[in-house]
């Protein structure tokens, strides 16, 4: 089950998405390498499927520790939080986590997207950059639905800063017949 947002945090083991490679099979490594939409994808490999957002929970409130680090800010500042599960069917995907500081938002209100992708807005913004992308093993501390792997990166466009994790399910690897990393 999904819990609503983060409870007590726990440090995620992150790793550089090179040193990952030679764990990680091919077919996997087409979805946690891509660095386009992963809203444009997933409808590309459900198709038919019915693609969803499901928003999880929406707030402000303080990152974890290890998000504050990776958005180099202030342990405890307050950040745009939000926590959605992309669905195909209605069986959950991917689960993400999009965190924005505060003054970065660059004066623009995410708390309208409801069940909208955060990603379908992003990727339609002229200029948008990806930083680095990170992969783990762990699973999210946000919620209790088994996966293989998630990556995270953080998207600029101008001013405007977040970070979003993206943490692959189960499901997706079912339905989609992705082989195990090593």
């Amino acid at each position: 089950m999904v819990s609503k947002g983060l409870t007590q945090a726990r440090t995620i083991k992150w790793q550089p998405l090179a040193a990952a490679r030679p764990a990680i099979s091919h077919s996997w490594w087409q979805w946690v390498s891509s660095t386009d939409s992963l809203t444009t994808r997933l409808t590309e490999a459900g198709a038919p499927a019915t693609f969803r957002v499901r928003l999880l929970s929406q707030r402000l409130g303080r990152p974890s520790r290890d998000e504050a680090l990776a958005l180099d800010q202030p342990i405890g500042r307050w950040a745009w939080i939000r926590e959605v599960a992309l669905c195909l069917n209605d069986q959950p995907w991917v689960i993400a986590r999009s965190v924005a500081p505060l003054d970065r938002l660059n004066g623009h209100r995410l708390d309208g997207l409801g069940e909208r992708s955060l990603g379908s807005w992003l990727f339609s913004q002229p200029g948008l950059k990806r930083g680095a992308i990170e992969i783990t093993r762990s699973p999210a501390p946000f919620h209790q639905i088994p996966g293989p792997l998630g990556r995270r990166s953080i998207l600029h466009h101008q001013r405007f800063t977040v970070l979003v994790q993206e943490f692959f399910l189960d499901n997706m690897a079912d339905n989609l017949g992705l082989l195990p990393s090593r």
